[in-house]
Protein backbone atom coordinates (compact mmCIF):
# COMPACT_ATOMS: atom_id res chain seq x y z
CA UNK A 1 0.00 0.00 0.00
CA UNK A 2 1.39 3.40 -0.39
CA UNK A 3 1.07 6.63 2.23
CA UNK A 4 0.56 9.61 -0.60
CA UNK A 5 2.43 13.02 0.62
CA UNK A 6 1.42 15.59 -1.55
CA UNK A 7 3.72 19.11 -1.17
CA UNK A 8 2.53 22.08 -0.71
CA UNK A 9 5.49 23.98 -0.95
CA UNK A 10 8.10 24.52 -3.71
CA UNK A 11 10.88 23.43 -1.10
CA UNK A 12 8.81 21.12 1.01
CA UNK A 13 10.67 19.45 4.19
CA UNK A 14 12.59 15.85 3.49
CA UNK A 15 11.20 13.06 4.81
CA UNK A 16 12.84 9.96 6.24
CA UNK A 17 12.21 6.88 8.17
CA UNK A 18 12.48 7.34 11.98
CA UNK A 19 15.76 6.67 13.23
CA UNK A 20 15.97 5.01 17.14
CA UNK A 21 18.44 7.38 18.25
CA UNK A 22 18.02 9.56 20.98
CA UNK A 23 20.31 12.10 22.70
CA UNK A 24 19.08 11.45 26.42
CA UNK A 25 19.33 8.07 25.42
CA UNK A 26 22.82 8.32 23.95
CA UNK A 27 23.74 10.18 27.20
CA UNK A 28 23.99 7.22 29.02
CA UNK A 29 27.61 5.35 29.28
CA UNK A 30 26.35 2.09 28.73
CA UNK A 31 23.55 3.38 26.47
CA UNK A 32 20.87 1.01 28.71
CA UNK A 33 18.12 2.98 27.10
CA UNK A 34 18.14 0.93 23.79
CA UNK A 35 17.79 -2.11 25.45
CA UNK A 36 14.36 -1.16 26.01
CA UNK A 37 12.86 -2.79 22.91
CA UNK A 38 9.09 -0.73 23.26
CA UNK A 39 11.60 2.53 23.16
CA UNK A 40 13.33 1.50 20.51
CA UNK A 41 10.37 0.34 18.28
CA UNK A 42 8.45 3.60 18.93
CA UNK A 43 11.10 5.63 17.68
CA UNK A 44 11.13 4.06 14.36
CA UNK A 45 7.55 3.16 13.74
CA UNK A 46 7.22 6.10 11.72
CA UNK A 47 8.55 8.53 9.31
CA UNK A 48 10.18 12.06 10.45
CA UNK A 49 9.92 15.54 9.00
CA UNK A 50 12.69 16.97 9.11
CA UNK A 51 12.67 21.11 9.21
CA UNK A 52 14.47 22.54 6.28
CA UNK A 53 15.70 25.48 7.85
CA UNK A 54 16.87 26.67 10.84
CA UNK A 55 15.09 29.29 12.90
CA UNK A 56 15.01 31.21 16.36
CA UNK A 57 11.11 31.17 17.70
CA UNK A 58 10.57 33.88 20.39
CA UNK A 59 7.39 34.41 22.67
CA UNK A 60 7.20 36.91 25.54
CA UNK A 61 4.16 35.29 27.35
CA UNK A 62 1.49 36.74 25.77
CA UNK A 63 -1.52 36.02 24.11
CA UNK A 64 -1.53 37.53 20.47
CA UNK A 65 -0.13 36.08 17.18
CA UNK A 66 2.05 39.10 17.25
CA UNK A 67 3.93 37.86 20.96
CA UNK A 68 5.33 35.00 19.03
CA UNK A 69 8.69 35.86 16.89
CA UNK A 70 10.13 33.40 14.33
CA UNK A 71 13.18 34.29 12.39
CA UNK A 72 15.00 32.32 10.05
CA UNK A 73 18.80 32.04 10.23
CA UNK A 74 19.13 32.58 6.62
CA UNK A 75 16.76 33.64 4.00
CA UNK A 76 14.30 31.00 3.19
CA UNK A 77 11.59 31.24 0.32
CA UNK A 78 8.16 30.37 1.72
CA UNK A 79 9.29 30.76 5.45
CA UNK A 80 6.31 32.94 6.10
CA UNK A 81 4.33 29.80 5.18
CA UNK A 82 5.93 26.89 6.57
CA UNK A 83 5.77 27.97 9.89
CA UNK A 84 3.73 30.64 11.93
CA UNK A 85 1.67 31.72 14.43
CA UNK A 86 -1.71 30.59 14.24
CA UNK A 87 -3.35 29.81 16.96
CA UNK A 88 -1.17 32.37 19.38
CA UNK A 89 -1.43 31.97 22.85
CA UNK A 90 2.45 30.47 22.92
CA UNK A 91 2.08 28.11 19.79
CA UNK A 92 3.84 27.48 17.18
CA UNK A 93 2.44 26.26 13.99
CA UNK A 94 4.21 23.97 11.07
CA UNK A 95 3.02 23.54 7.71
CA UNK A 96 4.66 20.61 6.22
CA UNK A 97 2.16 18.97 3.54
CA UNK A 98 -0.77 17.16 3.29
CA UNK A 99 -0.78 13.80 3.30
CA UNK A 100 -3.52 11.04 3.05
CA UNK A 101 -3.41 7.33 3.91
CA UNK A 102 -5.23 4.41 1.47
CA UNK A 103 -8.59 4.18 2.65
CA UNK A 104 -7.94 0.80 4.18
CA UNK A 105 -5.18 1.78 5.97
CA UNK A 106 -6.96 3.97 8.18
CA UNK A 107 -6.10 7.27 10.22
CA UNK A 108 -2.85 9.14 10.11
CA UNK A 109 -1.64 9.93 13.25
CA UNK A 110 0.63 12.17 13.90
CA UNK A 111 2.27 11.50 17.18
CA UNK A 112 4.69 13.92 18.52
CA UNK A 113 8.50 14.37 17.72
CA UNK A 114 11.43 14.42 20.79
CA UNK A 115 10.78 16.83 23.65
CA UNK A 116 12.76 19.64 23.63
CA UNK A 117 13.65 22.07 26.78
CA UNK A 118 11.14 25.07 26.70
CA UNK A 119 9.12 23.58 24.06
CA UNK A 120 6.74 20.47 23.98
CA UNK A 121 5.44 18.60 20.58
CA UNK A 122 0.91 18.44 20.73
CA UNK A 123 0.32 15.57 19.39
CA UNK A 124 -2.82 15.52 16.79
CA UNK A 125 -4.70 13.07 14.16
CA UNK A 126 -7.41 13.93 11.85
CA UNK A 127 -10.79 12.67 11.94
CA UNK A 128 -11.56 10.96 8.53
CA UNK A 129 -9.47 7.95 6.55
CA UNK A 130 -8.97 10.09 3.80
CA UNK A 131 -8.41 13.82 3.57
CA UNK A 132 -5.61 14.34 1.38
CA UNK A 133 -7.37 18.05 0.05
CA UNK A 134 -6.95 19.34 3.70
CA UNK A 135 -3.34 20.35 4.76
CA UNK A 136 -2.33 18.90 8.56
CA UNK A 137 -0.40 20.98 10.99
CA UNK A 138 2.04 20.04 13.43
CA UNK A 139 1.97 22.56 16.49
CA UNK A 140 4.70 22.96 19.40
CA UNK A 141 3.42 24.52 22.59
CA UNK A 142 6.12 27.30 23.79
CA UNK A 143 6.40 25.68 27.69
CA UNK A 144 7.26 29.05 29.35
CA UNK A 145 7.89 32.67 27.74
CA UNK A 146 11.60 32.99 26.35
CA UNK A 147 13.54 31.68 23.04
CA UNK A 148 13.97 28.76 21.12
CA UNK A 149 16.07 27.03 18.31
CA UNK A 150 14.71 24.67 15.92
CA UNK A 151 17.78 23.71 13.75
CA UNK A 152 17.87 22.21 10.17
CA UNK A 153 17.37 18.66 10.10
CA UNK A 154 15.58 18.47 13.11
CA UNK A 155 12.64 16.59 12.90
CA UNK A 156 9.33 18.47 13.90
CA UNK A 157 6.91 15.80 13.38
CA UNK A 158 6.39 11.89 13.22
CA UNK A 159 3.90 10.48 11.22
CA UNK A 160 2.70 6.86 11.24
CA UNK A 161 -0.71 4.97 9.67
CA UNK A 162 -2.89 4.16 11.75
CA UNK A 163 -5.61 0.86 12.60
CA UNK A 164 -8.51 1.07 10.60
CA UNK A 165 -10.79 1.10 13.30
CA UNK A 166 -10.53 4.10 16.11
CA UNK A 167 -11.08 3.81 19.95
CA UNK A 168 -14.88 3.34 19.88
CA UNK A 169 -14.68 -0.25 18.26
CA UNK A 170 -13.17 -1.56 21.48
CA UNK A 171 -14.72 -2.23 25.25
CA UNK A 172 -11.88 -1.96 27.72
CA UNK A 173 -12.22 -4.63 30.55
CA UNK A 174 -10.58 -5.03 33.81
CA UNK A 175 -9.97 -8.41 35.30
CA UNK A 176 -7.80 -9.81 38.00
CA UNK A 177 -4.23 -11.07 37.08
CA UNK A 178 -5.47 -13.92 38.94
CA UNK A 179 -7.93 -14.82 35.98
CA UNK A 180 -5.07 -15.90 34.06
CA UNK A 181 -2.66 -18.28 35.38
CA UNK A 182 -0.24 -18.20 32.62
CA UNK A 183 0.11 -14.64 32.35
CA UNK A 184 0.74 -14.10 36.38
CA UNK A 185 3.49 -16.82 36.01
CA UNK A 186 4.72 -14.69 33.61
CA UNK A 187 4.81 -11.48 35.35
CA UNK A 188 6.04 -13.04 38.77
CA UNK A 189 9.52 -14.37 36.59
CA UNK A 190 10.01 -10.37 35.44
CA UNK A 191 11.97 -8.83 38.61
CA UNK A 192 10.82 -5.36 39.84
CA UNK A 193 13.36 -3.33 41.78
CA UNK A 194 15.11 -3.77 44.35
CA UNK A 195 14.52 -8.20 43.71
CA UNK A 196 16.86 -9.88 41.18
CA UNK A 197 16.03 -12.99 38.80
CA UNK A 198 14.72 -15.52 41.28
CA UNK A 199 14.22 -18.51 39.23
CA UNK A 200 17.19 -20.97 38.54
CA UNK A 201 16.06 -21.45 35.22
CA UNK A 202 15.03 -18.20 33.61
CA UNK A 203 18.40 -17.20 35.37
CA UNK A 204 20.52 -19.56 33.27
CA UNK A 205 18.33 -19.01 29.98
CA UNK A 206 19.16 -15.18 30.46
CA UNK A 207 22.85 -16.07 30.85
CA UNK A 208 22.59 -15.13 34.38
CA UNK A 209 22.74 -11.28 33.98
CA UNK A 210 19.69 -8.57 35.36
CA UNK A 211 19.59 -7.28 31.22
CA UNK A 212 18.83 -10.96 30.34
CA UNK A 213 15.70 -10.40 30.62
CA UNK A 214 15.33 -7.32 27.95
CA UNK A 215 17.30 -9.62 25.87
CA UNK A 216 14.62 -11.90 25.62
CA UNK A 217 12.27 -9.66 24.67
CA UNK A 218 13.71 -8.69 22.07
CA UNK A 219 14.49 -12.73 20.98
CA UNK A 220 10.67 -12.72 21.17
CA UNK A 221 10.84 -15.12 24.57
CA UNK A 222 8.09 -14.20 26.86
CA UNK A 223 9.34 -14.08 30.73
CA UNK A 224 9.50 -18.10 31.08
CA UNK A 225 12.35 -17.94 28.11
CA UNK A 226 9.13 -19.81 25.53
CA UNK A 227 9.81 -18.69 22.30
CA UNK A 228 5.60 -18.57 21.90
CA UNK A 229 4.68 -15.48 19.83
CA UNK A 230 8.33 -15.20 18.03
CA UNK A 231 6.97 -15.57 14.27
CA UNK A 232 4.77 -12.29 14.95
CA UNK A 233 7.57 -10.71 16.62
CA UNK A 234 9.21 -7.88 15.09
CA UNK A 235 12.52 -6.13 17.10
CA UNK A 236 13.65 -3.74 14.42
CA UNK A 237 11.77 -1.64 11.81
CA UNK A 238 12.79 -1.36 8.25
CA UNK A 239 10.74 1.69 6.93
CA UNK A 240 11.06 2.21 3.03
CA UNK A 241 12.22 5.68 2.40
CA UNK A 242 10.50 8.42 0.57
CA UNK A 243 10.60 8.11 -3.68
CA UNK A 244 9.20 10.24 -5.96
CA UNK A 245 5.54 9.37 -7.57
CA UNK A 246 4.14 10.27 -10.96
Amino acid sequence: MELECFPTATRPPDIVPGRPQRAWMDAFSDRHPYRCLPMTMANTTGWEILCPVAFTAEWNGGIEQSDIKLAPEHPFAGFEDFVKSHFAHGVVTFHPATCSAPPRAGRLGRRPAQPRQGRHPAAGGPGGDRLAAFPFTMNWVFTRPGRVRFAKGEPFCFINPGAGQGPEAFELVQRPLERDLDLLDQYEAWPRPPRRLQRPALQARAGGREGGLAALLFQGRDALGDRRAAQAHVNKRRLKTLRLGL
